[in-house]
C-alpha cells in the first residue's frame, strides 16, 4: 500500500460567520486559524451558512429586492 496516499482526517471547529453558531466535525480541510472548543484547540474553517441561518432551517426567509434575468429582459423589450 502507498504511503502518504489518503489526505490527514482530524477534527475541526466550523463556525457560522453570520450567527456564531460552532460545531465539531471531521474534516481533511487544513486552517491556520485555531479555537477553543470544549476545552480543546482545534483548527477552525468559518462558513457561511449552517442549520443555524439556512432559510430552509430557520424558517426565515430573505427576500432582495433585484430585478431577475426575466424582468430585465421584459422592461428592456417592454413586454409584459
Amino acid at each position: 500500500m502507498q504511503k502518504d496516499m489518503h489526505p490527514d482526517y482530524h477534527q475541526v471547529v466550523f463556525v457560522d460567520s453570520t450567527t456564531g453558531f460552532k460545531f465539531l466535525s471531521g474534516s481533511t480541510r487544513k486552517s491556520n486559524e485555531t479555537i477553543e472548543f470544549e476545552g480543546e484547540t482545534y483548527p477552525m474553517i468559518r462558513v457561511e451558512i449552517t442549520s443555524d441561518s439556512h432559510p430552509f432551517y430557520t424558517g426565515k426567509q430573505k427576500f432582495t429586492q433585484a430585478d431577475g434575468a426575466v424582468d430585465k429582459f421584459n422592461k428592456k423589450y417592454g413586454l409584459k
